[in-house]
C-alpha cells in the first residue's frame, strides 16, 4: 500500500456481503482501450448475466458517442447538413448537458466541439499522428479550424431532447465519454444484483462497497511514470477517480512535448508544467471532465477553480529537480 491513505468523507456504510458471495473478475477491449471489473455478487447472479450487462452498456456508449464509428449517433450528427434537427438518446442528452455545463463554468477550458482541432494535431480518428520532421499546424490553419469550433454554436433543445446542426459543427466527447462509460457500468452492476465492485475503463475508475474479506477497494492514485514521490491510495467506496496526464498520448517535436490535451481557447496543446491532474468525485463522468478542465487551466488557475468549488484534486507539476505535488483542501481533508 502507498505511504498515504485517503478515506472518503461522509462515507456511507457499505452493504453487507451475503454469505457465499462470489468474486467475478472480468475484462476486455472497448472504445480503443480496455475495461476491467471486479465485482462481488450472490451465487444466484450468473457471471454471464453480469458480463452481458457490462458489455451492453459499453456498446451503448460506442453506438452513441464514438467518433471512430461512422454510424454512431455523434458521427451521423457531425456529418449532417446545416439546419437539420436530430433526436438524441437520453444518455447522449445527459452527457451533452454535462459537457455544456462544464464549458460554461470553465469559460471554455472544456469544449465538446474541439474535434476538428484534435484532428489537426494528429490525435483524432481522421488524422495521422504528427511526428518529428513533419510540419506543425500554422496560424492560418488553426484560425480556420477554430472558426468551426465553439461550444456557443451548439443549439440544444433540452426539453425536446434534440440538437440542431448549424453547419460544420463537430461534437467530440473524448474528454467525458470514458467517465460516462464507467458510470453506466457501475449502474449495470448494481442493477444486475452485485453488492460491491471496482469498475474501470481506460484508467478511469469507480468503486462501491467492500471485497469478500471486508476490505474496501484500495486504488493507488496515478502518477507520472518517472515520479518517485510517495504515492496515495484511496478507499474507493462511493467515489470515482479520473486522471489527465501529458504522458499518455503525445508526440515530441524539436525538443518539445505536444500532449493530446488541447486548450480550446488557443487551439493548441497545453503549454505549462502540469504533468498530471487527478480528480475524485462521486460521478466518474464529472471527474473525467474536471481532470481535463484543470489540466487545460494550468496549475495556478486550476487550483483556484478547484478550491472555489470544493473539488478533490491532486496536481503534479514538472520542475527541474523532479515533480511538485499540490493537494486541494477537499483532497487533503481525506488524508487519514
Amino acid at each position: 500500500m502507498s505511504h498515504r491513505v485517503l478515506i472518503p468523507l461522509d462515507m456511507e456504510a457499505p452493504p453487507r456481503v451475503p454469505p457465499g458471495a462470489l468474486t467475478h473478475r472480468l475484462g476486455g477491449a472497448t472504445m480503443g482501450t480496455s475495461w476491467s471489473v471486479q465485482a462481488l455478487a450472490p451465487r444466484s447472479v450468473p457471471r454471464e448475466c453480469i458480463e452481458a450487462a457490462i458489455t451492453a452498456q459499453l456498446q451503448r456508449v460506442i453506438d452513441e458517442m464514438s467518433t471512430w464509428q461512422p454510424d454512431s449517433v455523434i458521427s451521423v450528427f457531425n456529418l449532417a447538413p446545416a439546419g437539420s434537427w436530430h433526436a438524441l438518446p437520453p444518455a447522449f442528452c445527459a452527457v451533452l448537458d454535462a459537457a455544456q455545463t462544464m464549458a460554461i463554468d470553465s469559460d471554455g477550458a472544456f469544449d465538446p466541439t474541439v474535434g476538428p482541432l484534435v484532428d489537426v494535431w494528429g490525435f483524432g480518428p481522421g488524422s495521422a499522428p504528427l511526428k518529428e520532421g513533419l510540419r506543425l499546424p500554422d496560424a492560418a490553419l488553426l484560425q480556420a479550424t477554430r472558426a468551426r469550433c465553439g461550444w456557443q454554436r451548439i443549439e440544444f433543445d433540452r426539453a425536446a431532447g434534440k440538437i440542431r446542426q448549424p453547419g460544420g459543427l463537430t461534437l467530440d466527447f473524448s474528454g467525458i465519454a470514458k467517465g460516462h462509460a464507467v458510470d453506466l457500468v457501475a449502474q449495470a452492476l448494481r442493477e444486475a444484483g452485485c453488492v460491491s465492485w471496482l469498475a474501470e475503463v481506460g484508467g478511469e475508475l469507480s468503486g462501491w462497497g467492500v471485497k469478500e474479506d471486508g476490505q474496501p477497494y484500495w486504488v493507488a492514485l496515478e502518477r507520472p511514470p518517472q515520479d518517485p514521490g510517495a504515492g496515495m491510495t484511496v478507499a474507493l467506496h462511493g467515489l470515482a477517480v479520473a486522471t489527465s496526464g501529458d504522458y499518455r498520448r503525445y508526440f515530441d517535436h524539436q525538443g518539445r512535448r505536444y500532449a493530446h490535451t488541447l486548450d480550446p481557447r488557443t487551439g493548441e496543446p497545453v503549454r505549462h508544467a502540469l504533468a498530471s491532474v487527478t480528480v475524485l468525485h462521486r460521478q466518474c463522468m464529472v471527474a473525467d471532465a474536471l481532470a481535463t478542465v484543470l489540466t487545460v487551466m494550468g496549475e495556478s488557475a486550476g487550483l483556484a477553480f478547484a478550491r472555489q468549488r470544493g473539488i478533490a484534486a491532486l496536481f503534479i507539476a514538472s520542475q527541474e529537480e523532479g515533480y511538485r505535488e499540490t493537494l486541494t483542501p477537499a483532497l487533503a481533508a481525506m488524508l487519514e
